[in-house]
C-alpha cells in the first residue's frame, strides 16, 4: 500500500471537511478563543486515541473477541444518537444560557467538554478511523517502518481537520448564533444519515460473509 492510498483512506474516513459543521454545531456561543482551544484540545485527544489504536488497537480488540463489524455498528449508533440530539435539542448558545441560570452550583470541571465529546470521539477519531489505523498497521502485514509512515500520514491528516476547524470561525461570525443553530439541526440529519450508512455497510457485509 502506497503513501496515497494510506492518505486518501485516513481523509475519507477522519473526513477533515465533515468535522466543520460538528465543530460550528458544538461551539456555537464560544468566544474566537474558546473554539480555538477547543479545535486543539480535540485535535490532541484525536492523535492521542488513534495512536493508542495504532499501538495497542488489535491486540486489545483480539484479546477482547470483539469484531471489527460490531465495533462499525456501535459507533454508527452513537453517532445516530449524538445526530439525534443535534436535530431535537438544544443549540450550543441556548444550552450555554440554560446551563448558566440551571447549572451555576456545578463545578466548571465537571461539566464534559465537547472538544472530546463529540468532537474528537466520536467525530475526528470516529469508529472508522480507529478502524482504519488497526488495519493499515497490522503487526501480519506491515513492517514497524511502515507503520510508523502510518502514523505520520494520520497526524498530518489531523492537522489538516485541526486547521480547517479554524476557519469555521468566520464562518460562525457571518452566520451568528442562529445561523449556527440552523445548521446545527441541518447538518444533525446529515450526520444521521451517515451513521446509519455505517451501520448498514457493516450490516451488509455481516450478511454477506455470514460471520462477524
Amino acid at each position: 500500500m502506497d503513501i496515497l492510498e494510506r492518505f486518501v483512506t485516513l481523509w475519507v474516513v477522519v473526513d477533515p471537511i465533515g468535522t466543520i459543521p460538528v465543530f460550528i454545531a458544538v461551539t456555537a456561543g464560544m468566544t474566537a478563543a474558546s473554539r480555538r482551544t477547543t479545535a486543539l484540545l480535540a485535535t490532541a485527544v484525536s492523535i492521542g486515541v488513534l495512536l493508542f489504536f495504532l499501538v495497542l488497537g488489535q491486540i486489545l480488540i483480539d484479546a477482547l473477541g470483539i469484531s471489527l463489524l460490531s465495533f462499525q455498528v456501535a459507533g454508527g449508533i452513537i453517532l445516530f444518537l449524538f445526530a439525534l440530539t443535534m436535530i431535537f435539542g438544544e443549540s450550543k448558545a441556548e444550552a450555554d444560557v440554560h446551563s448558566a441560570e440551571g447549572d451555576k452550583t456545578m463545578p466548571k470541571d465537571t461539566r464534559p467538554s465537547p472538544a472530546i465529546f463529540p468532537l474528537a470521539v466520536p467525530s475526528i477519531a470516529s469508529p472508522g478511523a480507529m478502524l482504519a489505523i488497526v488495519l493499515l498497521t497490522d503487526n501480519n502485514q506491515f513492517e514497524v517502518v511502515d507503520q510508523m509512515l502510518t502514523g505520520a500520514i494520520m497526524v498530518g491528516v489531523l492537522v489538516i481537520a485541526y486547521i480547517f476547524m479554524l476557519l469555521a470561525e468566520p464562518i460562525i461570525r457571518i452566520i451568528g448564533n442562529s445561523g449556527a443553530a440552523i445548521i446545527s439541526r441541518v447538518m444533525g440529519m446529515i450526520l444521521a444519515s451517515v451513521a446509519i450508512d455505517a451501520v448498514l455497510s457493516a450490516l451488509v457485509e455481516i450478511v454477506q460473509t455470514g460471520s462477524l
